[in-house]
């Protein structure tokens, strides 16, 4: 009676191994699946580190409403100063030296008449290697970008050509509809809206993102099968080294 007991009870054991088994076989298979999520630009880190980290990507991601609320306001109200009120910004760093010059100017001459000490003006000074990083930074990126035009206009890659000839007419249409004050702030707004929405729908907008690059994958290659490999193109020529 005791062998007929355990038979069953070692037959449930082993169906119980087997569903574990399945069940963690299907997880490990499942953990690729979500690993290989399609994320926009290729991103594998956070936003809040794809945008440099520290107190910048905090303000541009809205970590401190009150701080970031002040910048944006404060642009915008540069923007309305300048662009509505028609008030250039030679004038204003003009009128605003004038003023504190004068005052400051005043001060230091009346103090000894009204028993006050004078005003302590601080030696505002460059660091000499603040500035060297700085320019190093510069010229590092215009480096970047003149290496990049070279290789765009030495015709390797029509596909980057035809997107830079797009993106520079786009930037050139907007150009002709606005000045570099409203273009600089609409970026700027940007920069302060489109990164915290990514980050709340990323999920969402990776997603959509995803299928739309397939369709322009797709429709890319029907153009250069109907029109880009029909162009005549010349043999490349190659210089024989002695």
């Amino acid at each position: 009676m005791a062998d007929h007991k355990s038979e069953p009870e070692s037959l449930i054991e082993k169906i119980t191994e087997k569903i574990h088994d399945s069940s963690s076989s299907s997880d490990s298979e499942s953990e690729p699946v979500k690993s290989k999520i399609y994320r926009l630009f290729g991103r594998e880190r956070p936003v809040h580190k794809v945008l440099g980290g520290g107190k910048p990507a905090n303000v541009f991601l809205w970590r401190n409403k009150k701080i970031s609320a002040g910048v944006l306001g404060g642009a915008t109200a540069l923007w309305v100063f300048f662009e509505l009120l028609e008030y250039h910004l030679i004038t204003l760093v003009c009128h605003i030296l004038i003023l504190s010059l004068a005052v400051l100017f005043l001060w230091s001459n009346a103090s000894a008449f009204i028993n006050k000490s004078p005003p302590r003006i601080p030696e505002v000074v460059l660091p000499e290697n603040c500035v060297l990083e700085v320019a190093s930074a510069v010229r590092a990126e215009i480096n970047c970008a003149l290496a990049v035009l070279r290789d765009i206009a030495s015709g390797r890659d029509l596909k980057k050509f035809l997107g830079v000839i797009a993106g520079l007419w786009v930037v050139s249409v907007v150009g002709n509809w606005c000045n570099f004050l409203t273009l600089f702030y609409i970026a700027f707004v940007l920069m302060h809206t489109v990164p915290v929405l990514y980050e709340k729908y990323d999920d969402h907008v990776d997603l959509f993102a995803e299928k739309a690059l397939a369709e322009i994958k797709k429709q890319y290659a029907v153009f250069d099968a109907k029109v880009l490999s029909k162009i005549p193109r010349g043999p490349l020529k190659y210089k024989k080294k002695d």
